[in-house]
C-alpha cells in the first residue's frame, strides 16, 4: 500500500483477457484500501471493461498484482476518496482534475481494487 500511496500513477489492466494493456491512472489509498476514478468513461476504457469483467491487474513499480474491481456505493467512502485525491494531488496543474473527480458522473466511477 505504501508504494501505491507514494506513487503518482498506478498501472491498471482491465479484464481477464489480454485485450487491454496497462494504462496509468491516479489512485489513492484510503483506510488501507486502493481506489481510483475514471476520467473519460470511454466505452472500451478500463472502467467500463471492469463493469463487464471485474478481474484485472494493477502494476506498481515492477510488481504486478491480480485484482478484482469493486464499485463503491458508500457516499461516506466516496467522500474519503475525494479528500484523498485533494491531499495526494495538490499541485496547481492537478487541481483541474481533482475538481473534475468531484462531479457526479466521475464520483459514480469510484472503484476499489481488491487483491485476488
Amino acid at each position: 500500500m505504501r508504494a501505491i500511496d507514494e506513487s503518482q500513477i498506478l498501472g491498471v489492466r482491465a479484464g481477464s483477457g489480454t485485450a487491454h494493456r496497462f494504462i496509468g491512472v491516479w489512485a489513492v489509498v484510503v483506510q488501507g484500501r486502493v481506489f481510483a476514478r475514471s476520467w473519460t468513461l470511454k466505452s472500451r476504457g478500463w472502467y467500463r471493461t471492469f463493469l463487464d469483467d471485474p478481474r484485472g491487474a494493477i502494476q506498481i513499480r515492477e510488481r504486478t498484482v491480480r485484482v478484482r474491481a469493486v464499485p463503491v456505493r458508500s457516499e461516506r467512502l466516496r467522500d474519503a476518496v475525494e479528500r484523498a485525491y485533494a491531499n495526494k494531488y495538490p499541485t496547481p496543474g492537478s487541481r483541474k482534475y481533482v475538481r473534475g473527480f468531484r462531479t457526479k458522473r466521475r464520483r459514480d466511477t469510484t472503484t476499489e481494487f481488491v487483491r485476488r
